[in-house]
């Protein structure tokens, strides 16, 4: 009797478990929108953007800094994910344009969240800010693969691709920064694919 009902159980924590994602992500998505318009939008109006309470809010996120630091955590993880996935279905050359579109998008936020993310870590004794490493290691992923399909110039590093991007930390997030992106992203692919074997 009492090995019957484990299933059940089982089924119930899984439930449990995928309910909790779905309401950490809808928290995270609300804090995205409204924390790059206002840093300091009350945590109340994010869980009434987010359909959750405030106990719900809290048990995830006890203090805004936890907030912010999982925003950035959060939307970094996305945009390293999306390389791999990116691959398995498109040419390592479109993956990788398509893939400096999401970084780009990710960087904006960022930059739309730099005073959210400063206040978080900003007092004496406060929180890190998280590591590059997930979008460094993507970025590998994709220079690897490009460079064995002779789609990008051999040997370009992650480093010397972050550092060929860095203009896109300069620019506005408030102004219409989608044209300059895509112009700068077509020129940082451009010298990418200067001197490819299979160009």
């Amino acid at each position: 009797m009492h090995r019957r009902e484990e299933p059940v159980q089982e089924k119930k924590d899984a439930a449990q478990r995928s309910d909790a994602r779905r309401n950490r992500e809808r928290i995270l998505e609300a804090a995205v929108a409204e924390l790059t318009c206002a840093p300091n939008a009350p945590l109340s109006v994010i869980a009434r953007k987010a359909g959750v309470g405030q106990g719900t809010f809290y048990r995830n996120f006890p203090n805004r800094e936890a907030l912010v630091l999982e925003i950035y955590r959060y939307e970094m993880q996305q945009v390293a994910e999306a390389a791999a996935q990116l691959l398995e279905t498109r040419e390592p050359a479109r993956a990788l344009r398509e893939w400096m579109d999401r970084l780009a998008r990710f960087a904006m936020t960022k930059a739309g969240l730099a005073d959210a993310i400063r206040m978080a870590i900003g007092g004496p004794g406060g929180p890190a800010k998280p590591g590059h490493t997930p979008v460094t290691d993507a970025a590998g992923l994709l220079l690897r693969a490009n460079e064995e399909a002779g789609t990008i110039r051999p040997g370009v590093t992650p480093d010397d691709f972050l550092l060929a991007i860095a203009g896109l930390w300069q620019i506005d997030p408030r102004s219409d920064w989608q044209p300059r992106v895509t112009r700068l992203m077509d020129l940082v692919m451009d010298g990418l694919r200067a001197g490819a074997p299979g160009g």
